[in-house]
């Protein structure tokens, strides 16, 4: 990327952000990397897996994706609800079997 027909300069990318930003509508104190910890917790959210956010982002490594993961609230509820539904049904399950106790009473 060049400006005015010289190089890129690292010095003009906060120049650019800003415009970019303001042009697409995005609040002020968005900032570039922000998209990173926004995309990567919302990825895995919705079923991609560690490999897939790092790709996705054109990361070089599973440990730069690592530092944009994040969990919220409204996540952590998300957990505890699947955990409850999964210990919900092996209880639900282990009712439905005897156990051997319930054998030898029969027997």
């Amino acid at each position: 990327m060049e400006e005015r027909g010289k190089p890129y300069r690292r010095s003009t990318s906060g120049r650019k952000w800003r415009k970019v930003r303001a042009l697409v509508g995005m609040p002020e104190g968005f900032r570039f990397y922000g998209r990173w910890h926004t995309g990567h917790p919302l990825a895995t959210r919705s079923g991609a897996t560690l490999k897939d956010t790092t790709v996705r982002a054109g990361q070089t490594s599973e440990r730069a994706a690592l530092i944009h993961q994040h969990s919220d609230l409204e996540r952590q509820q998300e957990v505890a609800s699947g955990l409850d539904g999964l210990v919900r049904a092996a209880r639900s399950k282990a009712r439905q079997k005897p156990a051997g106790a319930d054998l030898l009473c029969d027997a």
